[in-house]
């Protein structure tokens, strides 16, 4: 079964891909290069004062996330209604039934 890429599809998996990556894995060692907190969660202490907030933004990260899901969910949308167009080679050819 050959399987055949086309720019759109291309596009979809880097663009999608890359925002993924970019909100868990880079803004991750983002994250862990700036040092604690590394929850999503401010530190306080005893007296509920915040002694300490994560470099970026959690919202930022989830969003980066949330649209290369986005992105995914568009993409196999499109494939759904788009039609699929035979390959020249492989022609269709009727074959006899013993």
């Amino acid at each position: 079964m050959q399987q055949h890429t086309t720019v759109i599809d291309k596009a979809a998996m880097a663009l999608s891909g890359g925002l993924m990556l970019l909100g868990v894995v880079v803004l991750g060692i983002v994250e862990i290069l700036a040092g604690k907190p590394y929850s999503a969660a401010p530190l306080t202490n005893d007296a509920g004062e915040i002694i300490a907030t994560p470099m970026v933004d959690p919202t930022l990260r989830t969003g980066l996330v949330l649209a290369g899901i986005l992105v995914l969910a568009l993409y196999g949308g499109y494939r759904l209604v788009a039609p699929v167009k035979n390959e020249a080679g492989a022609a269709q050819h009727e074959i006899t039934a013993d």
